[in-house]
């Protein structure tokens, strides 16, 4: 199921996309472009977290929580539900969280990138995909 145009997107970066605007936010934009986008289900409710939280503390105002919120709804992702994940979230329990898991279970089983601004993920011991990173810190 590979084909190079597959990229699996985790909340950190949709957040980045949707938020974080400058070169880390532009970073994204470039990596997404033309790409079909995939992610397990919960995709959704973690980025709405973060927006949520962001605006709670202050980090971003409600308009552009609000902004982020109704263009993460129209993004075109693909979820892959629980089940296609469960196994493989289950044998990374040692490692990762069931939440990370679950973003490495879509890309092993999509065989594509990973994009992700959670570098501690990357350091993990288990994942057998390949992880796409923004520059700097």
């Amino acid at each position: 199921m590979t084909d190079g145009e597959n990229l699996v997107v985790d909340a950190s970066a949709i957040a980045a996309l949707l938020i974080a605007g400058g070169e880390r936010g532009e970073w994204v934009a470039k990596q997404v472009l033309g790409k079909r986008l995939f992610a397990p289900e919960m995709l959704y409710y973690e980025t709405a977290n973060i927006l949520r939280r962001e605006s709670r503390k202050g980090t971003i105002d409600e308009t552009t929580a609000s902004v982020g919120y109704r263009d993460l709804l129209a993004m075109k992702i693909y979820c892959e539900p629980f089940s296609v994940l469960a196994n493989r979230v289950w044998e990374l329990r040692g490692s990762v969280t069931a939440y990370d898991a679950s973003y490495i279970a879509v890309a092993e089983w999509r065989q594509a990138p990973l994009l992700t601004a959670d570098l501690r993920l990357t350091r993990s011991n288990g994942p057998r995909c390949r992880f796409l990173t923004p520059p700097g810190p």
